[in-house]
């Protein structure tokens, strides 16, 4: 039986979130319902899920030794990590050391925070089907590879992203060979963490793409059990998620060739909580891409969707507690930008928004808004999906985020 206690007490069952934004925002809330004492730590003050928490820290979350000391101090039960600049070697120090407990476990962070790792992980280790990749630390390197300098090519189109990014930051397509130099660039701008290094893969002639959640929980015995939500949706541009609907239509053959990617990745991984697994999809064929271990973006739309949304399944599995993956209604995300670059912006257009039917907001509360910023997202429940992202996108561009 699971015991949690009472925050801001000697019996408090204590969580700390490494990355404090939209995401992390409403995994502290699914927390708090539950009676959880939250730290939420991030790299900035007054961060979206640091205005909700019991406890704000700001650190350099990359620096090993800010990280220990943190944790040290705190003594938090589990630690939560939520983006991928954090000092993983350390985590596993601390976790092999009987400290804290890593969700899910130190090694899933340590391989899913870098593409590298996770890449040889599901195509080198577990054989699942994957886009032709290289890994190139240099320019030269890159173009060699697209070429078939030193092996087989990669290939026009192709895609490259930084090893270590997030929200499909530098990433970028190549179409020929005027693209290389400027995604190049790109990626080197885009990266959490400043070390040259990107993954170059072949373009994969996809039908569409689908973020697959899957929960890693304990059932009435104890054992860790495997189940899945409906697939999800989603349209990107240069790598960032812009829209995304649930449930999105699949083949039963596909759906389950999805699953068993996602079974065999998430149960290398280990651990329990929730991991957003994306794939690539051309009919029957099932391609593996990324996987995040931790709520996804695209599973916003379960806010809209879904009986427990994605930050209650995670803060459910985590604690060791049931959890319910049905589907509740068909719906849709839609991003709300900033629109400008300023500090402390203001929303007109809100209740316009609101008008729309079966439409929800959430604001996220970032206090700096950049041009092509996410500060806000659309929710849409309806009778079919395409009402649900015609709704959603709707509302999203009644917002009108400004200066103040």
């Amino acid at each position: 039986m699971t015991t949690l206690g009472t925050p801001l007490s000697p019996c408090a069952t204590r969580v700390m979130l490494l990355g404090s934004g939209e995401l992390g925002k409403e995994v502290l809330i699914a927390l708090q319902r539950l009676g959880v004492e939250t730290i939420a730590v991030d790299r900035y003050e007054n961060a979206p899920g640091q205005q909700v928490a019991h406890h704000a820290r700001t650190i350099t979350m990359s620096d090993p030794a800010q990280l220990k000391a943190l944790i040290e101090a705190e003594k938090p039960q589990l630690v939560v990590p939520e983006i991928e600049a954090i000092a993983t070697p350390m985590l596993q120090q601390l976790e092999d050391a009987g400290v804290v407990r890593v969700i899910p476990t130190a090694r899933a962070a340590r391989l899913t925070m870098d593409r590298e790792g996770i890449r040889r992980l599901a195509a080198e280790t577990l054989g699942v089907p994957t886009s032709p990749y290289r890994f190139c630390d240099s320019l030269a390197e890159l173009q060699a590879a697209i070429d078939g300098a030193n092996g087989e090519a990669i290939g026009y189109p192709c895609v490259v992203k930084p090893v270590m990014s997030s929200s499909g930051k530098g990433q970028s397509k190549i179409d020929g060979p005027a693209d290389v130099q400027k995604a190049w660039d790109y990626a080197m701008a885009g990266g959490r963490v400043s070390h040259g290094r990107v993954i170059v893969e072949g373009f994969i002639d996809f039908d569409y793409e689908i973020t697959l959640l899957t929960v890693r929980a304990l059932d009435g015995t104890g054992a860790v059990q495997t189940q899945f939500c409906e697939p999800i949706g989603h349209l990107q541009v240069s790598g960032d998620y812009v829209e995304s609907w649930q449930p999105h239509p699949m083949a039963p053959a596909a759906l389950q060739k999805a699953q068993q990617i996602a079974q065999a990745v998430t149960a290398d991984l280990g651990g329990q909580g929730l991991f957003g697994v994306e794939l690539f999809v051309k009919g029957d064929q099932v391609w593996f891409s990324e996987v995040s271990p931790r709520p996804h973006d695209t599973g916003m739309v379960t806010m809209a969707t879904q009986w427990q949304n994605e930050f209650e399944l995670h803060a459910r599995a985590i604690l060791g507690l049931p959890v319910d993956t049905t589907l509740k209604s068909p719906g849709a995300s839609a991003v709300v930008y900033g629109g400008v670059d300023a500090t402390g912006i203001v929303f007109d257009g809100v209740a316009e928004a609101l008008a729309v039917p079966g439409v929800d907001l959430r604001l996220f509360g970032k206090p700096e808004s950049f041009t092509k910023r996410r500060m806000g997202v659309a929710l849409a429940h309806a009778v079919d999906i395409d009402t649900a992202r015609r709704n959603a996108k709707e509302a999203a561009s009644r917002v009108k985020p400004r200066e103040a």
